[in-house]
Formats: C-alpha cells, sequence, structure tokens
C-alpha cells in the first residue's frame, strides 16, 4: 500500500487568494467563490478540514475555498465555506507559520432547523474587525427586523479571533 503523502501548508494556502479589504459575506458569496476558486482536492480536506469539523460530514458535504486575509505577518488567516445538511457557514480559520492552529470561528451563513431560518452576513474591515448581522424568519411569518442582532469579533494580529 502506497503511502499517503502529506500537502504542505504553503499548498493548502494557494487554494486562497488573497482579498482586498473590506469584503461582505453573503448567501452569494458562496456561489462566487465556488466558480472563481479551485475546488479543494479531497486529500487536502481530509488533512487540514475534517480534524476540524465539529459536525458529521458526509458525502453531501462540500468544503470550498474562500479567501486569505492580506498582511498578516505572523500567522495566515483565511475563509472557507462548509455546507451541511441545512446548515452553511462561513468558517475563519487562523493558523500559525508551521501550520499549528491558533483559532478557528463562524463569521457567516444560514441554518434552517425546520421552523426558523437564522442568516447571517459579514463584514470584514481593513482593521480587521469582523461585523456580523443575523436575522431571523420562521417559517409561517416574513421576516421581522426587530429581532436582527449584530455581533462584533476581531480578529487580533497574534491570529485570535475575539468577541467585543
Amino acid at each position: 500500500m502506497a503511502e499517503e503523502i502529506n500537502i504542505s501548508l504553503a499548498g493548502f494556502l494557494e487554494q486562497f487568494p488573497e482579498v482586498k479589504l473590506p469584503i461582505t459575506l453573503t448567501d452569494e458569496s458562496s456561489r462566487i467563490f465556488s466558480q472563481s476558486n479551485e475546488p479543494f482536492p479531497q486529500r487536502m480536506i481530509d488533512q487540514y478540514l475534517l480534524p476540524l469539523e465539529e459536525e458529521e460530514v458526509d458525502e453531501f458535504t462540500e468544503f470550498v475555498p474562500c479567501f486569505r486575509i492580506p498582511e498578516t505577518y505572523d500567522f495566515h488567516a483565511v475563509v472557507y465555506w462548509v455546507a451541511h445538511l441545512m446548515n452553511y457557514q462561513f468558517v475563519m480559520l487562523t493558523v500559525g507559520k508551521e501550520g499549528q492552529l491558533i483559532d478557528k470561528q463562524v463569521i457567516a451563513g444560514t441554518f434552517y432547523d425546520g421552523k426558523t431560518l437564522t442568516t447571517t452576513v459579514a463584514t470584514i474591515d481593513e482593521d480587521w474587525t469582523i461585523l456580523m448581522v443575523s436575522g431571523q424568519s420562521s417559517s409561517d411569518t416574513n421576516y421581522d427586523a426587530s429581532g436582527t442582532r449584530t455581533q462584533k469579533l476581531e480578529l487580533l494580529p497574534e491570529g485570535q479571533i475575539i468577541t467585543h
């Protein structure tokens, strides 16, 4: 049996083009990234993403590389999209220069629990602040703007993602 070859951290990071900030992540963004970026090879998913997944991964789970945050000198920050059944998430992942996990945070996406649809949109600014806005609608009512929630995160120079 052939020994499985590990994919280098540099090879993994190449999947993520650098973007100019600010950038906003919406439901439409995932389609744009999946059309413009090369898909992850399965070995890369197995090596880098599956060990981080908390939700069960099956043959219908999709992973899409989105982008890399520019000018993170002491670490790498990337965003990928993962699609589970009725749960679509943009995940920010930060790793050290040697590939060690620093932090991981869901920053946007859509989740449906059978009754309520929750949608979160995020904007990442030039100063690495992340503003998340979430809204909910139920299957029997229209969207109610009074239930909108905001959350502010910050990507620190060491790679941690903190809540304000």
